[in-house]
């Protein structure tokens, strides 16, 4: 009996040393290369391991000073990568294109998905030990999308993602920060980029939605445009898959659920994709078609199971522009405005 139990710890220490080896000490050497082969990634429970460690070291809302005195530019690449049809189809499934969507003629890859492909990346780069926010409540307040070329070029060979920090800004209400996430063709090219603000909030973040009722802003319509509405369902299952929100989904949403409550937290991503599908299904293909630019702003946060209200118009400043929003369903709250323009 005493050789059987010295054998299972034998066993479980070598696995200890192995579990280690692959998933935290090859990730910390990987990290260091700052370029990475597709299929050659740190591993998840690596990147989970550090964002849990700084979300609760790091306080939100304060803007830390580099720990690197050299030049700290935090930049990450993945070369050769492919594109993966059943990822495609389960983001265009929850995003109300359909499961069929990329099977479709005619039509191009959702404009929102690459940044799908660009999760890992994006973890990557909010757990980098250079970022000077903390990882932990980050929320997407707004977001621009700019394509140049069609997304399908992903399609046709190995491209190349990036995600790069720009810029800190110390707001009112804590601190911002641009990531810009990019997508290259095998041509060298670039195809597609997004550049997303990120809140690090203090206690004050409450404010930040405080403009959202008030007239019009950038993306309002105008009370002589015609408005097309749409109502949407968002069901406790809305969300792409790999979205960055997922983040805190686990860490808070599924802490929270355990004690309950039964509301669930809706990622920027999520909202602003539906946003673009009910477009294109109800003014055609062409108003999405490369190359054009997305702005988009992100009000109050949408927590499901909900309905919500989906409106889209013509600018009246210029016809090529067609601005959107998404609001309460019979409330006066908005969770997402925004304006398509093309090139």
């Amino acid at each position: 009996m005493r050789n059987f139990q010295n054998y299972i710890l034998a066993s479980l220490s070598l696995f200890s040393i192995y579990f280690g080896y692959v998933h935290f000490y090859c990730s910390h050497k990987l990290l260091q290369t700052k370029t990475f082969i597709c299929g050659r990634l740190p591993r998840l429970s690596y990147l989970f391991m550090i964002y849990l460690t700084k979300a609760i070291t790091l306080k939100r809302g304060f803007l830390y000073k580099p720990k690197s005195k050299s030049k700290c530019d935090i930049v990450y690449a993945v070369n050769s990568c492919r594109l993966d049809k059943m990822l495609l189809r389960r983001f265009c499934s929850a995003a109300g294109y359909g499961w069929d969507y990329p099977d479709s003629e005619y039509r191009d890859i959702p404009l929102c998905f690459p940044e799908v492909l660009c999760s890992t990346l994006l973890l990557m780069t909010i757990t980098d030990h250079n970022f000077r926010l903390s990882p932990a409540g980050l929320v997407c307040v707004r977001q621009s999308i700019k394509t140049h070329q069609p997304v399908d070029e992903l399609k046709k060979g190995p491209f190349t993602l990036q995600a790069q920090v720009l810029v800190y800004r110390t707001v009112d209400v804590g601190v911002e920060v641009d990531i810009l996430l990019s997508a290259t063709s095998r041509h060298e090219s670039l195809v597609w980029e997004s550049i997303l603000t990120l809140l690090s909030g203090n206690k004050h973040q409450h404010a930040i939605r405080c403009g959202a009722k008030n007239g019009n802003e950038s993306g309002l319509k105008d009370e002589t445009a015609l408005v097309k509405q749409v109502e949407v369902r968002v069901p406790l299952s809305a969300g792409p898959p790999r979205a960055l929100s997922f983040l805190d989904h686990w860490f808070f949403y599924l802490p929270a659920s355990l004690f309950g409550f039964k509301l669930r937290p809706i990622s920027s991503l999520w909202m602003l994709s539906v946003c673009l599908a009910e477009i294109e299904k109800h003014n055609g293909v062409g108003v999405i078609t490369s190359p054009l630019n997305i702005m988009a702003r992100f009000k109050e946060s949408l927590l499901a199971p909900t309905k919500v209200t989906l409106s889209f118009w013509r600018c009246q400043s210029s016809t090529r522009d067609l601005g959107f929003q998404m609001q309460q369903f019979g409330g006066s709250k908005f969770h997402l405005m925004g304006v398509i323009s093309k090139n």
